[in-house]
């Protein structure tokens, strides 16, 4: 079986920076992704979660921190949720890790956490592998304040 290359892609204003780190199990959005051609930039994201998923970590940790991201983004982070949790080892775990601004995240009743979530949860409601989602708050720095974690 091949190795899984890392991948990094260096963010700019409308792109985010990029991780993904097979060694370790990290895959990592952060910043703002607004792309002009969100094919370009995903395309070769989901290719290297596609041969990740062959041969996982016990533990995946997918990192959406986005400040800001559009509707072609969701679309393709939608197929990267999609691909990871269709790990078939069940004794696997997928940590979703969720970033929001701390007045945000102070101000989230559950029931907007449960509308936060629904589009994830939909994704991973046949998923034979374990799934978690931690949900942090963080200042404007970046700093993680608060978090919170929800078993699923």
């Amino acid at each position: 079986m091949k190795e899984v290359k890392d991948l990094r892609i260096e963010g700019s204003g409308k792109i985010p920076t990029i991780e993904l780190t097979a060694l370790n199990g990290e895959v990592v959005l952060s910043g703002r992704s607004i792309p002009e051609n969100a094919a370009n930039v995903y395309e070769p994201v989901y290719a290297w979660v596609k041969d990740y998923i062959r041969n996982p970590r016990k533990v995946t940790n997918l990192r959406l921190n986005l400040d800001y991201f559009n509707t072609a983004t969701s679309i393709w982070i939608a197929k990267i949720v999609k691909a990871l949790s269709s790990i078939s080892n069940p004794d696997y775990i997928l940590f979703i890790h969720l970033y929001f601004n701390i007045e945000d995240f102070d101000e989230m009743e559950n029931e907007d956490l449960r509308d936060e979530l629904a589009p994830i949860l939909d994704i991973i409601s046949d998923t034979k592998i374990s799934v978690g989602v931690k949900v942090y708050g963080t200042d404007s720095s970046g700093a993680v304040i608060k978090e919170n974690m929800i078993l699923i």
